[in-house]
């Protein structure tokens, strides 16, 4: 049922205007990479984004939001959770907590920067 709801949004945001919808969906899928991991995210909100006739802007602050939403979190990405362990492997303690404060400052301004770019080079 998820990606019937993921395809149920895709279509109501491509009704949007392309910012509104635009930061809709950067937001929502950088949230859910962190409640799901980017991997599983990506795949479900691709699938759902490709089935939007054109709204080039939908489908690229969707790839924005898989990119740079997982920097919110240590849950968000694989890579992350590789880079972790390679840290402790070299006595380097970085804890969840501190990486979501870190993350918290650091990806919704990178988020909204990344879309605002994107408003000026697709039109």
């Amino acid at each position: 049922g998820l990606l019937d709801a993921a395809r149920h949004a895709a279509r109501a945001l491509a009704a949007a205007p392309a910012p509104a919808a635009a930061f809709a969906a950067g937001v929502a899928t950088a949230l859910g990479s962190n409640l799901t991991n980017n991997l599983p995210a990506g795949l479900i909100a691709g699938t759902a984004v490709s089935g939007v006739a054109g709204h080039t802007a939908l489908k690229a602050a969707t790839a924005i939001g898989i990119d740079v939403g997982p920097n919110l979190s240590v849950t968000g990405s694989l890579a992350t959770v590789l880079w972790l362990v390679a840290l402790r492997r070299e006595r380097v303690a970085v804890d969840a907590v501190a990486f979501l404060r870190t993350g918290a400052v650091v990806m919704p301004p990178a988020l909204v920067l990344a879309i605002a770019a994107l408003f000026a080079t697709v039109r």
